[in-house]
């Protein structure tokens, strides 16, 4: 039997210590709670607060999918009432109130979808839906913006949404209110106007999948943790959007968000 004797990795194996030279750092290096970094980093994304001149911190950004049976039927699709479908956008696709918000590139069909967002206070794993309320913070409105032709596109193929859904500014947010001031209930309706006509509207019973159980079921999959935003489904009436489009979406008596598309 042949016996292949395996020597030790060695840098001065692979490159003569004579060529080794150390990288210099670039002038200006950032600092940031006392650590270094070879850049400065990004600001970290946060909202605005509504009362307080105060920000809330943003870490990930969860969204369900299909969560009102009439937009599910108006794309074609069936309710899975027993296992709700979560997927992610990132923090920095998140842009504040009265921002402008660039038409993407890639796509010729820009789609709004209206959703309650929920910004998480605390987190942990395995919620139980009895539990799940006390780790909300506070709400406020979104807009999931969505490349249609590309979502069909990786439909038709099986593949991921990610760039449909995860795109630069595809996730208008306006500023939050603490939960204790916002007094959401069953009633409490969401609803978006585009050039003063209105596309979406629905009342929050009428989700699949209420904060609860949206909240411990993606517990179940991730850790949640303070600064996490969820967006909470969509209803029917998602249309496309054109650049000079303004749009105004409403949790009413809980928060408003103005847009424009450009």
């Amino acid at each position: 039997m042949l016996r292949v004797q395996h020597q030790p990795f060695s840098m001065t194996a692979v490159t003569p210590r004579a060529q080794l030279r150390a990288v210099p750092y670039p002038q200006g290096f950032a600092k940031l709670a006392g650590v270094t970094y070879i850049i400065a980093p990004p600001a970290p994304p946060s909202l605005p607060i509504i009362g307080s001149e105060q920000r809330f911190p943003i870490r990930r950004v969860f969204c369900i999918g299909r969560n009102y049976a009439e937009h599910a039927r108006e794309m074609g699709a069936s309710v899975d009432k027993g296992t709700p479908m979560f997927f992610c956008k990132p923090a920095d696709a998140v842009v504040g109130d009265g921002a402008d918000v660039p038409y993407p590139s890639a796509t010729s069909d820009l789609h709004h979808e209206v959703e309650m967002v929920v910004a998480l206070g605390s987190g942990g794993r395995d919620v139980d839906p009895e539990q799940a309320l006390s780790l909300v913070w506070g709400y406020g409105v979104g807009l999931d913006l969505t490349r249609r032709d590309l979502q069909a596109q990786a439909k038709a193929k099986g593949h991921p949404w990610d760039v449909a859904k995860a795109f630069d500014h595809s996730a208008p947010v306006s500023a939050l209110r603490p939960a204790a001031a916002a007094g959401i209930d069953a009633d409490t309706v969401l609803r978006l106007s585009v050039n003063g006509e209105l596309r979406q509207q629905a009342s929050l019973g009428e989700m699949v999948h209420g904060v609860p159980q949206i909240i411990a079921a993606l517990s179940r999959l991730f850790e949640l943790k303070a600064g996490d935003l969820v967006f909470t489904g969509t209803p029917a009436g998602v249309a496309a959007l054109q650049r000079g489009d303004r749009c105004h979406a409403e949790l009413v008596g809980v928060a408003e968000l103005a847009a424009r598309i450009v």
